[in-house]
Formats: C-alpha cells, structure tokens, sequence
C-alpha cells in the first residue's frame, strides 16, 4: 500500500498528537511532553506519555506506541486505511482517488453493508407473518412495538438458507457472509456449502458508535440450548472491546452513572422502563478493553447482574477491573425477581429505582458478602468473618473508607478499632509485595517483548541486540548519521529480524530524501512494531548520541555476526556492555 508522502505530511501537520488522543485520554501537560492514564491498559498512576515534538505517544506501563495514525488504529480497532481514513475525515482532508490498495477496507465495508440488510431482513420478518409467533413472543414479555422498533430487534426464519438467499439477491457473495459470520461453511462428502448461522432466533443488532451494524445476538423462542448465538468476532467486530446499547446509553448519562446488565433482553426492558443509561457485555466476562470504554462517559458502574450465582461471580470480577479503570462501583442486591426484567414486570419501575438508590458500594457488597460465608453467632465465626473483611479494607487504597468501615465492624462485634487498623496495615504490606512481585513479571514480559525479536528461535547475543537497538535508537534521532556511516553496515548484519527491516526501511528512505518520522513508517510496520520504533526513539532521546556510538554499535554487531554460531553468551548488564565498547575502542 502506498500512499503519497505529499498526503501523509500533511496529515501529519493537521492531526497533531494532542488533539488526536485527547478526546479518549485526560493529559495533563508537562515540560516537554503531556501525560495521562493509558487507555490500553488499566492502571492509577499514568505511563502513558504523548511527545509533541515528533507527533508520537508511548506507555511505559504496557509498551504501546507509535503515532497518531497508530493510536486511532488501535484505539477504534481500524486497520492502517481506515484510521488513515478516519483522521483524514475528522481535520478536513479527502483520500487520494489513486495510489493505494484498499482491499481490507473494503472488505470491511461490505461486511458492515451485509450486517445492515441482514438487520434490515430479520426485522422485517419479525413484522411479518412468518414471524408472528416471535413476535407474540417479545409482546407477551412485554416489550412494545416502539422497543422493539427503536432496537431494530428482529427474527431468523427456521430455514437454512432464508438470510443467504436475500442476500445474494442484494450482491452479496458466499465468502462475504462467512466474512460477516452471517452463514458458515459446511463440507459433506467433499462438497463445500455454506447455511444460515441465525435460525428460528430473536434477532438483537448490536450497533457500535458510529451507528454501524458489527454484530447479531440470536436467542431461542424456548428454553432449548445454546440459548444465544452471537457473532463471532470479525474484521469489524471485537466482543471483548463493545458493549450493548452504549450507542444509545452514552447518551443518557447526565449524572456520570451507567447500568450494566448482563444480557441484550434485561437492557431492552431497562431502558423500556427509562433507565436509559444502561448497557451490556457481549456474551463474555467483563474486560479490561470494555471497562476503559466506559470510562470515557461514566464515573459511576451500578452492577445490575443476575442474583443467581453465575450473575454473582460475574459481580466478583468485574469489581477489581472497573475500579482499576477509575470507576466507583456499586451492586444492586435484586429482591423481588431474579433479573431486572422480572422486577420490573413483577413490582414497576419504582421498586427498581429504590434498589438502585440503596445499592451498595464494592466495599459493602464484598464485606457483605464474605459475612454470608460464616456464622457470626459463634466466635469462631466472628473471627473468620473479621479476618476476611480485614482482607477486603486491605484492597481498598481509600484510608478513609478504611477508616470509616474499621469503625463500623469495630462497633458491631465490640472490639478495639485499633486491632482491626494494625491487621488491616500488615494485609496491605502482605498485598503490595504480592503486586510488586507480579508487575516485576509483567514489566519484564513487556521489556523482553519490546528487545527481543520476532524470531525467537534465532541465536541472538545479548551483545548484538544491545548494539542494535543502541545503533537504531541513535539514528532515529540522528537521521544524518546514515549518510556518514553509509557502506558501513547492511541490514544483513543484524541477527534481529526486526532491526534488520527497520535499518533498510530507514536507509532505503533516507537514501531517497524521504523522511523517517513515526508517520511516514505506519505503511510499512504493524502497530506493535510501531510500539518498538517509538520505544527505540524515547530511548535515544535521553542519551547523547554521536558517530562514535554508532561506530562502537557496528563493530559489536560483526563481531557478534562472526560469533554467533560459536558462543552463547550470558545476559550483560548495561555497565558490562559499556566496558565492552571501551574494551573493543582500545
């Protein structure tokens, strides 16, 4: 794919990095750079920094970097044409006409059209008479035709090809459908065929952002299993990254509070009822993706799950990963039916409304729920219980809310307020070593997964990668070193095959008079390649590089190029690297 360098400066200079991140990420400005909570992973304290002067972004929590192109990339989930796209229409520039192959997009494109006349058919036959037993279906639940209407609900006739028929009618092919997980293939007796992935189901779109049509979930007019048949993940569709009706919700959110319920059924009728401002998740347990996504509209999560115990282990972990993502929570404890939707038919809408006034918050939900596990009639029982709520006050970082809770089961079980403080302290030195230990991992899993390289059954020194990374980080920011050092060093000296392609890439271009800024590499590397080019840059911005280092950095590189099959040297620590340049300069 090639894009001219003309269009891709130009979009350069008009989607400056701030303006671009600022809408999903709360910087804060510093000196040099401005600084926010990353929105790829879920942390307190912020890594997650955006450089103005190269137009780039970068976390040192998770690693993720590159530019502006590369964060809207997978910020929204697009490949490299569609974020193109996606900046080129937000500051006001058209797409090139010629010169560029578009061939995922446009597959993307007909998956999002197949999904909308497949939406536009199964609602149509919902209102027509092949589908009046689902419809009596969804009216005797409860559901008005304006509910079913404004949710584009609809129904998948009990045939096997009903939906592949029309759509070949629309232009659309076999391979399409499967593309949209729309139909599947099916091979008997050699010959390969495909039929309907929806049949004899309710049909619930799910509309992301934009309004597109990525997904269907499917659910049975009886109690047969599988209950729900939802979408695959596709070149459009991410489960794990959307969430039910959030389209509609975030809309809804005057009072920074959003409502997750556990399924499409539950948040039609909440909605139905007025509370608007509630969503769900896609078939899956809550994710890191999906809680960053809510962050971006709530403060607030009320948990409005099921009280059966599947709805309550679902409650457990959602907890730790909204509140990591800076949400205050609260679980509603459902009295008077299983699921909201039974509440509110059985009891209105006000009793759910009562339940959402006096939902308790994580710390009283978790307290409360280890109390359930012992009998406080005895002592040993108050003992078990003390010791698990000293537990849960030990995850709470607020020391007020330690406080004030110290207090209360201080109070409640006639014991020094004091003794409860001194447990609670040696549970959160017993916690903070646990994480301490468990970040160390993952910083070392991101450090190996930024400096190793993709191949990782190549015979790589420690000497080599250091010298290689080192040569890289210092070009980057030198890019008239290349013309000095060139004939010196061919990408076929590195043993990184990444190194190896990034060199040529940025030679081959300087060679040409082509610049070597983040933007113009997004063509020709993934976004994690990406995050290892911005990596490279941020470390060779804080060393002085010079001609010396690079020439250093060479002569490692053959050596090791020479001795790679013959030694298999142990890891270096960057001072023992240093004494090696100044051994191999005398």
């Amino acid at each position: 794919m090639a894009l001219s360098e003309d269009f891709l400066l130009e979009l350069r200079d008009r989607a400056d990095i701030v303006s671009v991140v600022s809408p999903y990420v709360n910087l804060k400005r510093g000196s040099k750079t401005y600084v926010g909570l990353c929105p790829f992973h879920s942390e307190k304290t912020p890594s997650f920094n955006v450089y103005p002067e190269n137009n780039s972004f970068y976390c040192f929590g998770c690693g993720a970097g590159g530019s502006a192109i590369t964060f809207i990339s997978r910020i929204e989930n697009l490949a490299y044409l569609d974020a193109v796209k996606s900046l080129a229409q937000k500051f006001g520039m058209n797409m090139p006409e010629d010169g560029y192959d578009d061939t995922l997009s446009k597959r993307r494109g007909r998956i999002l059209s197949a999904n909308r006349e497949a939406a536009k058919f199964f609602h149509s036959t919902l209102l027509s008479e092949e589908g009046a037993e689902a419809l009596d279906y969804l009216l005797g639940r409860g559901f008005t035709l304006k509910s079913i209407r404004g949710f584009g609900m609809g129904f998948a006739p009990d045939r096997w090809t009903a939906l592949i028929e029309h759509l070949k009618k629309d232009g659309f092919n076999e391979s399409e459908m499967v593309d949209a997980n729309l139909a599947k293939k099916s091979t008997k007796s050699g010959r390969t065929s495909i039929y309907d992935n929806f049949r004899n189901r309710i049909i619930v779109p799910i509309i992301d952002l934009r309004g597109g049509v990525i997904a269907f979930g499917g659910r049975v007019l009886d109690d047969s299993k599988p209950k729900y048949i939802n979408t695959s993940d596709t070149l459009i569709y991410k489960k794990s990254r959307e969430l039910f009706a959030l389209n509609y919700a975030k809309n809804h959110i005057s009072d920074g509070k959003i409502i997750i319920a556990e399924g499409y059924m539950d948040v039609i009728s909440l909605h139905q009822a007025g509370f608007k401002n509630t969503v769900a998740g896609l078939g899956t347990a809550l994710t890191n993706e999906q809680a960053l996504l809510l962050s971006r509209y709530a403060k607030e999560v009320i948990l409005s799950f099921d009280s059966d115990e599947a709805g309550q282990k679902a409650v457990q972990r959602a907890i730790p990963i909204l509140t990591s993502a800076g949400l205050k929570v609260r679980v509603l404890s459902l009295s008077g039916g299983k699921d909201p939707d039974e509440i509110i038919k059985n009891h209105g809408r006000e009793r759910f409304q009562a339940l959402i006034d006096g939902a308790a918050n994580d710390i009283e939900y978790s307290i409360l729920e280890q109390r359930g596990k012992f009998d406080i009639s005895t002592d040993d029982g108050k003992l078990g219980f003390l010791k698990a709520a000293v537990n849960v006050l030990a995850a709470e970082e607020g020391m007020l809310e330690r406080d004030i809770y110290a207090s209360r089961l201080a109070d409640e079980f006639s014991v020094e307020k004091s003794s409860i403080l001194i447990q609670v302290d040696e549970a959160c030195k017993k916690l903070m070593r646990q994480r301490s230990r468990k970040e160390q991992g993952r910083l070392r899993r991101a450090a190996e997964m930024m400096g190793l390289p993709p191949n990782r059954n190549a015979k790589v020194s420690t000497r080599a990668s250091k010298a290689e990374n080192l040569l890289l980080s210092t070009l980057l920011n030198n890019p008239d070193f290349f013309k000095k050092l060139e004939g010196s060093l061919h990408s076929d000296d590195f043993s990184d095959e990444f190194c190896a392609e990034l060199f040529k890439t940025l030679s081959d271009r300087v060679s040409k008079g082509m610049g070597i800024d983040t933007e113009m590499l997004n063509a020709f590397f993934s976004p994690d390649e990406m995050s290892r080019i911005v990596k490279l840059q941020v470390d060779g911005a804080r060393v002085v590089g010079s001609l010396d280092v690079c020439h250093d950095c060479i002569k490692t590189i053959k050596e090791e190029k020479i001795d790679v099959e013959k030694i298999n040297p142990s890891e270096l620590s960057d001072d023992d690297f240093n004494n090696l340049f100044k051994s191999i300069k005398k």
